[in-house]
């Protein structure tokens, strides 16, 4: 009953604020204001309030949201135990023997044999040729304008 009448209080207050502000000429911001206040209103018109003012003050929905934290710690701790390797011993065993199968034994020798010819890179530029192509292009310009 309380959680209600706070409720409404807040929307008309918010309304008051609403109308003020529509006063000023500001009617997007006054239609802003508006359809924030009349969000609680619609929530104590919904039951909404209600609802949650009876869980918040139950103590088997807490126990509830208690157990509800336990079944998902279960889940977080079973799934990393799972992702680190664990389970029974003949699981692991089994999966190295798999492992192991899954490797030929020739596949550390490549299979592709020695490269017949030898990758050709192109020849370095030297380095001197181009700052002075740099200072060419800066000398040209500043004879064009007569510098």
């Amino acid at each position: 009953m309380i959680a209600e009448t706070v409720c409404s209080a807040v929307s008309a207050a918010g309304l008051g604020i609403a109308a003020v502000t529509a006063y000023r000429k500001r009617f997007l911001r006054a239609a802003r204001i508006a359809a924030y206040s009349l969000v609680p209103l619609g929530l104590v018109m919904t039951g909404v309030v209600e609802w949650l003012a009876d869980t918040a003050f139950s103590p088997v929905a807490w126990a509830g949201f208690g157990v509800l934290g336990v079944s998902w710690l279960l889940f977080v701790t079973t799934r990393a135990v799972e992702r680190r390797g664990g389970g029974t011993r003949k699981e692991r065993k089994a999966a190295r023997a798999a492992q192991q199968d899954a490797v030929a034994p020739s596949a550390s020798a490549p299979s592709l044999g020695p490269a017949t010819h030898p990758v050709a890179r192109p020849a370095a530029k030297p380095r001197a040729t181009e700052p002075a192509d740099d200072f060419s292009d800066i000398e040209a310009i500043l004879k064009k304008h007569g510098i």
